[in-house]
């Protein structure tokens, strides 16, 4: 049995929580907004790229950017330290379970230069989220974040003046629902699928609606530990092509379970995948517009299209 880690994506039931939207807002007005954050990352061992965080001026902690989460998450490190109490309960639903959770107020959170003010944060273990919390996509939604493979850097910037789509040889448009970056004009093995990109996830999951429809081998089984810290079982197989866009990637690993987080979003009985950073990393960069609802793809410098690489010991091809 295969461990298949950073089953990370959910969502937070908006009729169960309690509290305010998150507001961005400038520390100091004279201060420009408009400039890029560059941030060094580290690499935890779900290889997923964390950034300093303060909140209500204390840490740094160590969050990392989870496009697959709806909501900023807190766990009991940070409630500890800064004796914060749960301020109201909301359902929680992750990428195997769903279960109520304490939710934690959040007056001031701060990383590299902008500040956000009146979050409602999900309160979580730290050892099912793998760092002291999650920024979501409730922080995200201004702006585009770009993760350089090949520099091992994460840049999140104000989307508005990130320079469009220059330098980067394929966009991709997506369809936002209930704050999740959808895209729809993909294609696995020929049945057409809609794709999720997740930060927070290492591996690649599709849904049972999806695996009925192939004509896909089933492997070994898998098992991962979702956010709620429920133990999510399934077998691994393999997606011959999947085909986004102009992009086509071969021989991809995929698990395939039941998921409540896809169900949430209206796939429970449409094929679905979300694709995790292990498959992702046959780029160069990526980078997730949230602001025009735009994914940019650049291709290894010195890779053409029809290139053959070598990757998790099976080839991947980028295609047109």
């Amino acid at each position: 049995m295969l461990a298949l880690t950073g089953a990370t994506l959910f969502s937070l039931s908006p009729l169960a929580a309690q509290g305010t939207q998150g507001v961005a807002t400038s520390e100091d007005p004279g201060v420009a907004q408009d400039d890029a954050i560059d941030i060094a990352f580290d690499r935890d061992r779900y290889e997923r790229m964390t950034v300093p965080v303060s909140i209500d001026g204390r840490g740094p902690y160590r969050f990392f950017i989870d496009t697959g989460a709806q909501a900023t998450v807190v766990t009991s490190r940070i409630t500890s330290d800064l004796e914060l109490e749960p301020s109201g309960r909301a359902l929680l639903v992750a990428m195997g379970s769903k279960r109520m959770v304490d939710t934690i107020a959040i007056d001031r959170l701060e990383f590299a230069d902008r500040t956000l003010s009146g979050l409602t944060s999900p309160l979580l273990e730290r050892k099912h989220v793998g760092a002291d919390g999650i920024l979501g996509l409730d922080t995200l939604q201004d702006m585009r974040v770009l993760i350089d493979f090949a520099e091992q850097r994460m840049t999140v910037m104000d989307a508005e003046q990130a320079g469009g789509r220059y330098g980067y040889e394929i966009v991709v448009r997506a369809r936002e629902r209930l704050g999740q970056m959808i895209i729809t004009n993909a294609k696995l093995d020929g049945v057409k699928i809609a794709v999720i990109i997740d930060t927070g996830a290492q591996n690649s999951v599709g849904n049972l609606a999806l695996l009925s429809r192939l004509r896909a081998r089933e492997g070994a089984k898998f098992t991962a530990t979702d956010v709620n810290g429920f133990q999510l079982n399934g077998n691994i197989a393999y997606g011959k092509r999947l085909q986004i866009a102009e992009i086509a990637l071969e021989n991809i690993p995929i698990g395939f379970a039941d998921s409540p987080a896809l169900e949430a979003l209206g796939f429970g009985d449409k094929p679905a995948l979300i694709l995790g950073m292990g498959n992702l990393r046959v780029f160069e960069r990526i980078a997730i517009d949230f602001a025009s609802r735009r994914v940019m793809f650049d291709l290894p410098g010195n890779m053409p299209r029809e290139s053959l690489m070598r990757f998790n010991q099976r080839a991947t091809r980028l295609g047109g």
